[in-house]
């Protein structure tokens, strides 16, 4: 862990509020020795079960949405891409790497440039900057983008607190594609899966170019039973919500009131952002820090003696 070793303080004594994970995990029960044994097994029902959990007509289960970030750029000609920023940077690196042109926008101007470009990859809501999308502006825009053999690409890793605003049920339609996470939501990022939301026939380009056993035996057999737990996601947004409000309203109390944020993280934009990364980072808590914009992103406590940290070091930043 880089902070450990800059700030000299041992790995195991940090407060961890860098990420967008939930701090509310899914319960992960004993795994079957055939798991681990057998290779992974398409027929095992996971796909019905992620069809049934996001709404989508057809999607394919990836090795994170990350590998879906990597591999989308090689399915197209070279192409205009307009990506949002800020965002996750993989996305625009993913693209450029695989010799597109890419230019990088903020969330309304992408949005009414669209007829510039013929990709637009938007993330829904946007992680850091939490920018959220009226579902029918863009199925307007990926008409247009369709129209003309475009892509609408849509990152929702953060939607599971508000699956009412996603995309997927409506990406049998080409060119539109919807990128799934299992990693924020159920706190589960080690199992490196995810899935992609599309057409039928560009999943069997995506399969094709990604080969067989993405997602291993073991982490299917865990995600199967943690998308079929439709009590446990109830409980899961109430939860994320409530500490995501919490978290703002003592943020603001310190005078670090959020510019944006989602059920899983707030974020704050300010020039004294790289100040108040530092000053943490020197009681062990560790934020997320963006140069550009000057910003930091809020993960959420986990418990109320996580809080109690928080706010004492926040305290401890003012004087």
């Amino acid at each position: 862990m880089r902070a450990a070793r800059t700030y000299g303080i041992a790995p195991a004594d940090w407060l961890d509020l860098s990420t967008g994970i939930s701090p509310f995990a899914w319960p992960v029960p004993a795994i079957p020795a055939a798991a681990w044994t057998r290779l992974p097994d398409d027929e095992d029902g996971l796909v019905e079960v992620a069809q049934t959990y996001y709404g989508a007509p057809q999607l394919l289960p990836v090795a994170g949405s990350q590998a879906a970030i990597q591999m989308l750029p090689l399915l197209r000609s070279v192409s205009r891409v307009g990506v949002i920023a800020p965002g996750y940077n993989e996305h625009a690196h993913a693209w450029r790497r695989a010799g597109h042109q890419v230019i990088e926008l903020a969330a309304e101007e992408l949005l009414a440039r669209v007829d510039d470009v013929d990709v637009v990859v938007l993330i829904h809501p946007n992680n850091p900057g939490g920018d959220r999308f009226d579902p029918a502006a863009l199925l307007a825009c990926h008409a247009r983008l369709a129209a003309r053999g475009g892509w609408l690409i849509v990152d929702e890793a953060f939607m599971d607190a508000t699956p009412e605003d996603s995309l997927c049920t409506y990406t049998a339609s080409e060119g539109l594609i919807v990128l799934r996470s299992v990693g924020k939501f159920f706190g589960m990022a080690g199992a490196r899966a995810g899935f992609v939301c599309a057409n039928a026939s560009l999943l069997d380009e995506a399969r094709e170019q990604l080969g067989p056993w993405t997602v291993s035996g073991p982490a299917r057999h865990v995600l199967r039973h943690a998308l079929a737990d439709v009590a446990w996601h109830a409980q899961a947004r109430v939860s994320l919500h409530a500490c995501s409000v919490r978290l703002a309203q003592w943020l603001t109390k310190h005078d670090i009131a959020p510019t944006a944020g989602c059920a899983f993280f707030q974020w704050w934009r300010s020039d004294r952002a790289g100040d108040v990364h530092r000053a943490l980072a020197e009681q062990g808590i560790l934020t997320r820090f963006f140069d550009q914009p000057h910003s930091l992103r809020f993960g959420l406590p986990q418990d109320a003696a996580a809080f109690e940290r928080l706010d004492a070091a926040l305290a401890r930043c003012r004087r």
